[in-house]
Parts: C-alpha cells; sequence; structure tokens
C-alpha cells in the first residue's frame, strides 16, 4: 500500500472485480451465447482478460480473438444473445469479495458518503446491488450506460460527485483496471487499485496509481 493516507469525503467503487467477483457468470453467459451462434467456447480465464470495457467490447473481443475481422451484424447479434443470456444467469454464480459488506458498513459508519462508477450496464448492476443487500450504501451508481461515455472518460466519476456533493479531488476510486485509473486521474481524484480483479490482462502493478490493495479491508488502513 505504500503507506498511503488519504482523507475522501466520498469512496467511489467499481463493480466487477472490485465488489463483486461476476466473471463465472459473465463467462456463463459468453458460452451460451458462442454456441448459440455457432463459435467455440472461450476459457473463464480468457473471458477474465476481456473483461473491464463494458459487455459490448466483451462481447466483440470473445468473437474476435483469433480472427481477423468479424462483421458488423455478427457482433450486433452476438450482443443481443448474451444480454438476453446474462439476464438468465447474472448473480447465480457471483460472490462478493471477502470483507466488501464489513468494509461498507465500516465506511459508513465513518460517514463517507458513497457511490458505485461502472461501466456494467444499469439492467445489470442494480439487481446485483439489490441482490447482495448492498444498495442502501450507495448515494449514486452510475453505469455504462448513464451517461453517452464511459471510463476511462471522466465524465462518470464527475457525475457521480456531483449526485454526492462533493468535489472529485474530495474523493476516492477504488477500482482494478487501467479504466479506472486513468478516469480517476483524469478527474483529479486519487485511485487505489484491487490485485484481485479483472484488469484486462495488463498486469495490475503496472497501471499508475496511488497504491495496490490486496484486500477490501485494507482500504480502511488508507484513511486518515
Amino acid at each position: 500500500m505504500n503507506g498511503v493516507r488519504l482523507a475522501p469525503r466520498a469512496v467511489l467503487f467499481d463493480l466487477d472485480g472490485t465488489l463483486l467477483d461476476t466473471i463465472a457468470d459473465l463467462a456463463d453467459a459468453a458460452n451460451l451465447m458462442l454456441a448459440e451462434r455457432g463459435h467455440a467456447p472461450r476459457s473463464q480465464e480468457e473471458v477474465h482478460g476481456f473483461v473491464g470495457n463494458g459487455i459490448a467490447d466483451l462481447v466483440y473481443r470473445c468473437l474476435s480473438e483469433g480472427r481477423a475481422t468479424v462483421a458488423e451484424a455478427e457482433t450486433a447479434a452476438a450482443l443481443e444473445a448474451f444480454h438476453r443470456h446474462y439476464a438468465n444467469v447474472n448473480g447465480r454464480r457471483t460472490r462478493p469479495y471477502p470483507g466488501v459488506s464489513k468494509l461498507l458498513a465500516a465506511l459508513a459508519a465513518r460517514g463517507l458518503k458513497m457511490a458505485v462508477v461502472t461501466n456494467k450496464a444499469t439492467a445489470f448492476t442494480l439487481p446485483l446491488l439489490e441482490q447482495f443487500g448492498i444498495a442502501p450504501y450507495f448515494g449514486a451508481v452510475v453505469c455504462g450506460d448513464t451517461l453517452p461515455i464511459r471510463k476511462p472518460d471522466p465524465a462518470m466519476i464527475e457525475h457521480a460527485c456531483a449526485q454526492l456533493g462533493v468535489k472529485p479531488a474530495e474523493s476516492l476510486m477504488i477500482g482494478d483496471s487501467a479504466n479506472d485509473a486513468l478516469a480517476a486521474r483524469a478527474a483529479g481524484a486519487p485511485v487505489l487499485l484491487m490485485t484481485y480483479g479483472y484488469s484486462e490482462g495488463a498486469p495490475v502493478e503496472t497501471i499508475d496509481c496511488d497504491g495496490l490493495l490486496s484486500s477490501a479491508c485494507q482500504i480502511l488502513n488508507c484513511l486518515a
């Protein structure tokens, strides 16, 4: 953690790979989509490397890995199939990372405002927050379809902070990928990254951030 000590008024969280381990459901939906479209399945490890830039990017990468081109119509049909299958499996094998519930309760007890800032679509994000009983902690939920843009654009962080009534510099972004770090840096917010998440295949230690965390509860040790 490099001795990081921060005093934010608000904490913003990515979802997939940060609060919730969603990879099993994402891989299941991807392989149901691939089977329906007549393609070979992808391993969970492969799908793990595709997560972080939204569902459209995940679907395209599932289709395009090892292929020169993918027709636009094929991508659109595959995206529709993925959404349909993911709606059925979303939350089935997803689990919160250890310590997440305890962390959120501790942050709430300290009076810190919290938000989720994720590239995941609203239709899949909100049911997960409700399913695992963590929705009440968040004063704002900014999803991949809330604005016309997504992370790494800083507008998502700025929008969440505006809803919470804080400046980006008064917040702390917790994520797991370069998209989270780039968005936070551009917004002027400090950022810590989890080492256990989905960093699109990039070693998380190579990403510019203010510190690395191996467990959710380590976040408390970084707060002044």
